[in-house]
């Protein structure tokens, strides 16, 4: 039985859409992660119960935060995007959790880069908080390693392909690390990060999407917990194709997600027809509350699946939208996208 709701939300469900096709469907992700990095930090002595654990957030991880803030009696200090929403600002305010939440802003980057200004000012005022940093800190794969151990039993790892949003880096690449880490040594993981345009991660900053940017998949800000090396291929996926891949998942499949699934199903599905013996898996990081308005309400204009398909690209000056392809091979980052 659970001790706290944190532990049931985080518990993903293993879904067979066909017989290749796998969804690895999330209510809120981010709540694994941010459950076992604050666990650490108490364990290891970095925090105590009753100190104010500090981040920056556009809306997931600052639920995921104020859960285990709530869990192991911390308080939660969020500096929040212009995205934070409605319902999500009631449910930190319950909760006990403090919202700064930006000004208004269309340019993500700017929104970004006040949100971490902020982040400093605050810190400057009490630094007895502690920055959970989750776009940096390498602690926030810990909570993927019993999941990892749940997919290698149900899927196996051999001939298994991980697709999903990039972001921080922490939920697909943890679960690349912890796979490849089979113990008889005979893991064959293959991971295709996925990305919006515009985001800087991957070299994509040059091209504009006219619609977003996808922002839990991508950053305008170099983000320090993304290991470039374990990625194989990359899709840089547009608004538009994403809503279409969302509209079709629940269309198809009666899996009702976020847009960064829309736009991990759509490049997942592509995996999977042209590695016929693979078994691939894609991540629904969160459901389709959040999207209602902005995605599902416009499910008349969306494209049929069938009729898109990536440009493949040999380079990121070749980037085009609504949607490319490229090999990646596991190399490391190119000096743009390194963090300083």
């Amino acid at each position: 039985m659970d001790q706290h709701i944190a532990e049931a939300i985080g518990r993903p469900d293993l879904i067979r859409l066909d017989d290749r096709l796998v969804c690895l469907r999330f209510e809120t992700m981010k709540v694994v992660s941010a459950l076992a990095a604050v666990r650490h930090l108490l364990d290891t002595g970095v925090v105590r119960r009753g100190d104010t654990l500090l981040d920056s957030s556009s809306g997931i991880y600052a639920y995921a935060l104020a859960l285990a803030c709530h869990r192991h009696g911390m308080h939660c200090h969020i500096v929040g995007s212009t995205t934070v929403d409605h319902t999500l600002r009631t449910q930190l305010s319950i909760l006990g959790a403090t919202l700064e939440q930006m000004d208004p802003c269309s340019d993500l980057k700017l929104d970004q880069k006040r949100r971490v200004e902020r982040i400093h000012e605050i810190l400057a005022e009490h630094p007895e908080y502690h920055w959970m940093r989750q776009y940096h800190d390498d602690i926030h794969y810990l909570g993927y390693r019993a999941i990892a151990d749940r997919i290698r039993e149900s899927t196996g790892v051999e001939g298994l392909t991980i697709v999903g949003g990039v972001g921080s880096g922490a939920s697909t690449g943890a679960f690349a690390r912890y796979l490849r880490a089979a113990p008889d040594g005979r893991a064959d993981v293959d991971l295709v990060g996925v990305q919006p345009y515009g985001s800087v991660t991957f070299g994509a900053k040059h091209v504009s999407d006219p619609e977003i940017i996808i922002a839990g998949i991508g950053s305008s800000i170099p983000f320090e917990n993304v290991s470039h090396e374990l990625y194989d291929t990359l899709h840089w996926i547009s608004f538009e194709a994403a809503l279409a891949g969302s509209v079709d998942l629940l269309r198809r499949h009666a899996v009702f997600a976020g847009l960064s699934t829309g736009a991990g199903y759509l490049a997942a599905r592509h995996e999977r027809d042209r590695s016929p013996n693979r078994t691939i898996l894609f991540i629904a990081p969160d459901t389709g509350h959040r999207y209602v308005d902005t995605v599902y309400a416009r499910h008349g204009e969306a494209a049929r699946i069938e009729d898109l398909a990536p440009r493949e690209v040999s380079n990121q000056s070749d980037l085009a939208l609504p949607w490319s392809r490229m090999h990646w091979n596991r190399a490391p980052a190119a000096a743009p996208a390194m963090a300083s």
